[in-house]
């Protein structure tokens, strides 16, 4: 190394990575132009419901984040993510149930000629959480529900131990590509039919409803909380993007990369492939899983349906139409697509008369994806953040006075302004 490189400052992390800035001023100015115009907040232009789906949108990408990393930068085609992202909703859902279950039981008791004593209060919110699936007792599964700090622990630790458990099995025995794909995608599909039953402790068919009321807060309205969450989703995807962007920037990114171009030289070269690989897959897990404990309380509702397979090869979808390994790539496109899918389903999008036939894009939404899909990864498959990369080799270098390779000719100055 030349003494210019040992004295040589080291640059900041925003110096060395300026598009982490412009992703986070971009995110700044969004949330505070939703913030002016918002019900709850501002002018009013925003409605409240379509604040949640904002703030839904903004964890959306946070997962697809994961996605990216996991997929775009270390070759794991993870068809699981989403159950990750699902448990992670259910693990807060149990606490936001019990804790209002609880007040309005203890509500109700109250007007009982003797004080109820805990085991009632107790037995009473199980039979009102339970009734709907036969019972009335409190399953093994929520012996913490109480417990708001220790459901917020489950929030990543049940995913990532599940994750670490599950990858550790599959990497050790060097599964990889369609194999590992469909192995994720049989956890998936096995986590979902457990939780569709009624004895699995989650009530089922059913799942968990009623997230969006915080207990304590009845009497602040929906907008008002909508637009917590918005800005704890803001925050969370941008935090997400800045350990993203860590991870993938140094050296542990650049084994990562090779894992995925050519797994089996990198093993030759003496790097743990499998450490390498079941570290990405866990931190990933804990991300979906923080991303699916913000999202579910803005949707009110999460069933063992919000875990079935198709979601997580959605989730693939979205982050092969924004533009596998590139993490803005990966937030443009659940953004583009989970908003096109509200105004395609939600019965905004005119419908298409044929005559003989009329396109009602409610059903026919989903084809369109599909055919996006196959477009993108046959004529595009650079996706929608290839368009930043088109544009930038549109830009002339800037390289006057710079040395253009190994000799340092007399022409520098006039190659570079070719």
């Amino acid at each position: 190394m030349t003494d210019a490189a040992l004295t040589m400052p080291r640059r900041a992390f925003i110096q060395r990575h300026p598009a982490v800035l412009v992703f986070l001023a971009c995110l700044a100015l969004f949330t505070l132009a939703v913030t002016l115009l918002a019900e709850g907040t501002g002018t009013g232009v925003i409605s409240t419901s379509f604040v949640k789906t904002l703030g839904k949108t903004l964890c959306l990408c946070l997962v697809a984040l994961a996605m990216d990393l996991v997929w775009g930068y270390c070759g794991i085609l993870s068809l699981g993510h989403m159950a990750f992202f699902g448990l992670g909703g259910y693990a807060i859902g149990m606490w936001l149930m019990y804790a209002r279950t609880e007040i309005i039981v203890a509500e109700s008791l109250a007007q009982a000629p003797l004080p109820p004593t805990p085991d009632e209060i107790r037995d009473g919110i199980a039979t009102q959480i339970f009734g709907v699936v036969g019972a009335s007792e409190f399953p093994p599964i929520w012996a913490l529900a109480h417990s708001l700090p220790l459901q917020l622990a489950a929030v990543v630790l049940v995913p990532g131990l599940l994750a670490l458990v599950f990858g550790w099995l599959a990497f050790r025995s060097r599964v990889t590509g369609v194999y590992l794909s469909i192995l994720t995608q049989a956890m998936t599909l096995a986590l979902a039919l457990y939780l569709f039953q009624n004895d699995s402790g989650l009530r089922g068919n059913n799942g968990l409803s009623g997230l969006q009321n915080l207990p304590g807060l009845g009497d602040v309205p929906q907008s008002t909380v909508s637009m917590w969450f918005f800005w704890a989703s803001a925050v969370a995807l941008g935090a997400g993007f800045l350990l993203c962007t860590w991870i993938v920037s140094g050296k542990f990114g650049s084994v990562i990369r090779a894992i995925r171009d050519d797994e089996t030289r990198v093993r030759f070269l003496g790097y743990p492939v499998e450490a390498y690989k079941l570290v990405i897959f866990t931190v990933t897990a804990v991300i979906a899983g923080i991303a699916g404990a913000l999202y579910y309380p803005q949707a009110g509702i999460i069933n063992p349906a919000e875990i079935a397979p198709i979601a997580s090869i959605y989730l693939a979808v979205w982050v092969a139409i924004g533009g596998r390994g590139r993490l803005y790539g990966a937030v443009i496109g659940a953004a583009f697509v989970s908003l096109l899918s509200t105004w395609f389903t939600g019965g905004q999008a005119p419908d298409i008369p044929l005559g003989f036939y009329t396109i009602k894009w409610v059903d026919w939404w989903t084809v369109l994806l599909g055919f996006s899909f196959v477009g993108v990864t046959l004529f595009a498959p650079k996706g929608i953040g290839g368009l930043f990369d088109w544009i930038a080799d549109k830009r002339s270098p800037d390289r006057h006075g710079a040395d253009l390779g190994p000799d340092q000719g007399a022409l520098r100055e006039q190659e570079a302004e070719r």
